[in-house]
């Protein structure tokens, strides 16, 4: 297989959002909430999270792309 299973920006994403329903879930049970209820918790964190950063990391994106555009890609220095 040539080509990888997800992109870096998926897998980033992913990773963000796993990071993040852990650590929602690990304060919910931190706090006295029952294993359950917290795992609930960071299962909806993750979810929620997933949507944030495929906004965030598409508006770094675009924000580059249009900085590029700005500055001219095929310019050269000498």
């Amino acid at each position: 297989m040539d080509r990888p299973l997800l992109s870096l920006r998926t897998t980033l994403v992913f990773l963000l959002a796993a990071l993040g329903g852990t650590v929602a879930a690990l304060l919910s049970w931190t706090a006295g909430e029952g294993v359950p209820q917290s795992v609930l918790v960071g299962l909806a964190a993750a979810g929620a999270a997933v949507s944030f950063f495929n906004r965030l990391i598409v508006a770094e994106f675009e924000r580059g792309k249009a900085e590029v555009a700005q500055h001219g890609e095929g310019t050269e220095r000498g």
